[in-house]
């Protein structure tokens, strides 16, 4: 006879069950919700978080590198913070509850709370396969969030700004948002923390881009400096629809970014750029998959990153074009600026190619500042420190400088980097 011997837990995961078994009673969802969530926290139980073993966590072992998870605290209460862009329309989550205050007229949402507890979430809460670590923890605790829609031929002007505010303890938010055919929009999804108290933070926002949509989506990472930060993205591309999808990490102990998309749509086109900004001790993950699954579709992504002090980060990228998906185009490229004999990066770059007329590639660079450079500017009667920052700054900002068409964006998102430059460099 075979015995499988149990785990035994680490005070994380320990934390993470307790934290089940203590809202079990509260948290909402009808009998399909609730059974599905009892399935997720018992495979939680029994296989534990994911190590270096599983090769979708090679560079994260997640077992090792959560060493604790603080408590939910129900008590917990955020202020609402301006937003990022002048104008936008704040759409917010605080401490994991949403506020649905002010919605623009072009937009419908209802709080994902109700999602839950008429069953109708049920479906978008399972995991993308066993090693999906984030799916289980954030569909066995996920409280709130929003549901959000766009209807087809819609243009929103302003920006929208999902606002996901975090003071301490847990949040665990969803946010399932559709564009219809032809919509237009610019989203951010903006995470941040308010208080130097650590939280232990999930997100998932599953994304649907119906026929001739063109959508702009912004992943602003902000966590404290004690948070740990589990986000994922889900994305589906319909025909001719464009997706934009710009993430920017700037903050958080531990942080696990993933992006998993799929090209459903003939002419679906991706177009993917990351700055990961990495200080201090902290380990920044961003994982990204994305499967061409029909002809004639097209994608792009860049990474850039920027390393300090005893950081660690990674970047695992994978396109997969499947054997119908004849004329792809794909490119990926990740570039890393390492700035300490201490600092480490790990970078996965990956083609799996099964259809025979495409055009793909992908690569990656790790690289010092440019001493050429920084002498010129030396030259010039800048100071050592601030010549270093602009050479840093002028990495990342052509990234950002892709945003042309809204500058009040693009100022925006530099002010951000550059405080957080200010701050590190």
């Amino acid at each position: 006879m075979n015995m499988q011997q149990a785990i035994k837990m680490t005070a994380a995961e320990t934390a993470l069950v307790d934290a089940y078994t203590a809202q079990i009673g509260d948290l909402p969802g009808d009998g399909a919700v609730l059974s599905l969530r009892d399935t997720l926290v018992h495979e939680l139980k029994t296989s534990g978080l994911p190590t270096r073993r599983v090769e979708a966590w090679h560079y994260t072992d997640l077992r090792t590198l959560l060493r604790a998870v603080p408590a939910a605290d129900p008590t917990a209460f955020a202020e609402r913070v301006d937003p990022l862009v002048p104008g936008s329309s704040v759409l917010s989550v605080r401490n994991g509850q949403a506020d649905i205050k002010n919605v623009p007229e072009q937009l419908t949402v209802r709080s994902y709370t109700e999602s839950l507890l008429d069953g109708s979430a049920a479906a978008g809460l399972s995991v993308l396969g066993a090693d999906d670590a984030i799916g289980r923890i954030n569909g066995g605790l996920v409280r709130g969030g929003l549901e959000i829609a766009v209807a087809a031929g819609v243009e929103i002007e302003a920006p929208v700004e999902i606002q996901v505010v975090q003071s301490h303890g847990q949040a665990h938010t969803r946010f399932p948002v559709s564009f219809g055919a032809g919509a237009k929009a610019t989203v951010i999804e903006r995470h941040l923390s308010t208080n130097a108290e650590q939280s232990f933070v999930s997100s998932v926002s599953d994304v649907t881009l119906a026929e001739g949509a063109d959508v702009i989506w912004i992943i602003l990472q902000q966590q404290g400096p004690a948070d740990t930060h589990l986000g994922q993205i889900r994305f589906d591309l319909g025909k001719d629809a464009k997706l934009h999808l710009f993430v920017i990490n700037a903050g958080g102990k531990l942080v696990r970014q993933e992006l998993h998309g799929r090209a459903t749509g003939e002419g679906a086109d991706l177009t993917l750029r990351g700055i990961n900004l990495l200080g201090g001790e902290s380990h920044t993950d961003l994982t990204f998959t994305l499967s061409h699954d029909v002809p004639h579709t097209t994608s792009s992504e860049i990474i850039r990153n920027v390393v300090f002090d005893r950081a660690k980060g990674v970047f695992q990228g994978k396109i997969l074009v499947a054997q119908d998906a004849q004329k792809t185009d794909a490119k990926m490229s990740c570039n890393t600026l390492l700035l300490s004999d201490d600092a480490d990066f790990s970078a996965k770059p990956e083609l799996e190619i099964f259809a025979d007329d495409v055009q793909c590639g992908h690569g990656a660079t790790v690289i010092d500042i440019d001493h050429t450079q920084l002498f010129y500017l030396l030259a010039r009667g800048i100071p050592e420190n601030k010549a270093r920052a602009m050479l840093v700054n002028a990495f990342v900002a052509e990234i950002v400088e892709e945003l042309e068409d809204d500058e009040d964006l693009v100022e925006s998102l530099e002010s951000v980097i550059s405080a957080w430059l200010e701050k590190h460099a």
